[in-house]
């Protein structure tokens, strides 16, 4: 073997070693870095649980907002969906992936009530069209969850959390805009409404009110 053979030998010998210090520096460096967090124990507790309720009061206020901001006339809404339902959409609702929602705005008088909703009739409007608004005490739908577009799927661990985010901002609705109010007396009184509702039926509006007026 040459002395050359042997130089190139050498050197590669120590290059590996450099290597593996290297390697065992970094595997180090990572292992000071990382916190090992026990199934069960209060950091994981603490990094995986969602709290429904916490969402639900911090992010029905923005929503009620925004809905307040960007409300349509109940009248003007109905003619645009009447003349292109998608324009409309497109014009003044937040997609989802069973139809749009809008925001809407309207005054009428309450009339029949029947199970969780009250029908409101709303001058201006086709006698086809019904206004129902929810008023509990069940409040179905994920309308408001979807309603401004900025809270998704994604942004959730499961579907469970995403349901429950739904669910607890409807409970808002019930504390914030239901609460004190008898729906079983209504029936007769002028009310002033802001909400949102999925347009599925052009003819039957389901609205999840953000405010609640009684005249």
């Amino acid at each position: 073997m040459t002395d050359a053979t042997l130089s190139k030998s050498s050197q590669s010998a120590r290059s590996y070693r450099w290597i593996g210090i290297a390697i065992v520096v970094l595997v180090g460096a990572m292992a000071f870095d990382t916190k090992i967090v026990r199934i069960g124990s209060q950091d994981d507790v603490q990094v995986q649980k969602f709290s429904p309720a916490t969402f639900g009061a911090e992010q029905f206020p923005l929503i009620k907002q925004s809905v307040e901001t960007r409300a349509v006339d109940a009248v003007e809404l109905s003619q645009a969906i009447a003349a292109d339902k998608k324009a409309a959409g497109e014009k003044y609702g937040v997609a989802t992936s069973t139809g749009p929602v809008f925001p809407v705005k309207f005054t009428g008088v309450v009339g029949e009530r029947k199970a969780n909703y009250n029908v409101v009739a709303v001058g201006g409007l086709p006698a086809e069209l019904t206004v129902r608004v929810q008023t509990g005490p069940a409040l179905n739908g994920t309308d408001l969850r979807d309603a401004t577009g900025q809270i998704e799927f994604g942004q959730f661990k499961n579907q469970i959390e995403y349901q429950d985010a739904g669910s607890a901002i409807n409970n808002e609705v019930k504390k914030v805009v239901l609460e004190g109010l008898d729906p079983a007396v209504l029936s007769g009184k002028t009310v002033t409404v802001f909400g949102v509702f999925k347009l599925v039926n052009p003819k039957n509006w389901i609205v999840m009110p953000v405010r609640l007026d009684v005249q």
